[in-house]
């Protein structure tokens, strides 16, 4: 990965204290460590293939007039510091030139996953319930440009020989596991004669997922679940049972959620964390809420302990895609207004001095608001859940 612990100097110490429950005791001297950044929905709206064309016009880079490069910059900073960056690739993608559509049958740009790359994520979860939304044909496209930009990906298949594989990274010589699973599209479903290509929600599932990455070497587990409910900021019943059971019955060693398309809480639940969902990473919903705007970024820090066994601990960090107001025919934005579509990392937007003071209140409301809701099942106490600290290069 190159990419070490060791070389986090930018990130506050963790200490063993606030760990994942394990003795600090445990922790192994010299043993192998790691970080993983993980965040929410990719979703790219028409706004933003609009955004990027007015950017690729400034910036003379992308391809074929798109660039998602600038919209994405703000959350660099973070991502590129893991050792393992996990993103969600929500859609399919289309050709270069397009054509492109929005919900409820997505087919966006693939210059987005160049920018996904370019800000630092390795692999991306690609199981959703838009998977499907033009056949088997956008999957395989898909599947075939990330690995074309050096993407990894799982949750989805181009072949029934590629669904029985597993998708194991070496990071810092610890063999890490990435498996993602999601409910089905009533939309889109998969035709029977192409159910591999998807993998569906189901305890068995996963479990079964699990056995062949631990058989094939895995040491770590990392699992992403696209669940839940849209708009909700609690995980529903059926989000919690599955999450009792994977962290009860299962070694999986991480959950990460994302379909809400807002924050849910991060939680440890029978000594493994759970994130329920970290919201959008980035997104242009027809009808912003504020809360669709909102995200975070889960960061999570993998320690060797004494008993072959892994201590985890907890961080996030708070980012807002910011919108610009929509005007008139000849109509003027506001003084200080925002200009762009961007993902911003808010803690170091609210450092800004020329922001406006408008701005710095809605990101006051974002990290407030954020904060509110990770923490809102107890991670605060003894779970440890806190604020990641970086500093820019």
């Amino acid at each position: 990965m190159g990419r070490s612990v060791a070389a986090l100097a930018t990130v506050v110490a963790v200490t063993t204290a606030c760990s994942s429950g394990t003795p600090a005791a445990k922790v192994k001297p010299d043993g192998r460590s790691f970080t993983v950044a993980a965040a929410g929905d990719v979703l790219i709206h028409p706004e933003l293939v609009e955004q990027a064309a007015k950017d690729a016009k400034k910036t003379g880079k992308g391809e074929a007039g798109l660039d998602f490069g600038p919209m994405l910059a703000g959350v660099k900073p973070i991502i590129s510091k893991a050792d393992l960056a996990i993103c969600h690739m929500e859609t399919p993608v289309g050709k270069p030139k397009g054509p492109f559509e929005g919900y409820p049958e997505f087919l966006v740009p693939p210059q987005i996953l160049t920018a996904l790359k370019g800000v630092g994520y390795d692999t991306c979860s690609t199981a959703s319930n838009h998977t499907y939304d033009h056949g088997l044909k956008a999957v395989r496209r898909t599947l075939n440009a990330m690995d074309k930009v050096g993407l990894g990906h799982t949750g989805s298949s181009r072949t029934p020989d590629e669904a029985e594989q597993i998708n194991i990274r070496d990071v810092n010589g610890v063999k890490v596991a990435h498996l993602a699973f999601s409910w089905e599209s009533f939309l889109n479903p998969t035709p029977g004669k192409e159910k591999w290509a998807f993998n569906r929600i189901g305890f068995d599932a996963i479990k079964n997922a699990e056995s062949r990455a631990r058989k094939k070497g895995a040491e770590v587990v990392i699992l992403s679940l696209h669940w839940g409910l849209e708009h909700y900021n609690e995980p529903s019943i059926p989000q919690l049972r599955l999450a009792e059971r994977i962290t009860e019955d299962t070694g999986i060693n991480l959950v990460i959620g994302h379909h809400s398309h807002v924050v849910q809480p991060i939680q440890k639940v029978n000594g493994t964390w759970v994130a329920y969902s970290l919201g959008n990473q980035v997104a242009r919903h027809s009808s912003p809420t504020g809360l669709t705007e909102e995200g975070a970024i889960g960061w999570f820090e993998f320690r060797e302990t004494t008993d072959g066994k892994w201590d985890v601990s907890a961080r996030y960090a708070t980012t807002l895609v910011d919108i610009p107001p929509e005007l008139e025919a000849g109509e003027k934005a506001p003084a200080g207004a925002v200009e762009d579509h961007r993902v911003v990392d808010v803690r170091q937007a609210l450092k800004d001095s020329d922001v406006s003071e408008e701005r710095l209140a809605r990101y006051r409301l974002a990290e407030d608001r954020t904060r509110g809701f990770l923490y809102n099942r107890g991670a605060p106490g003894g779970d440890g859940l806190k604020e990641l600290t970086v500093e820019r290069d």
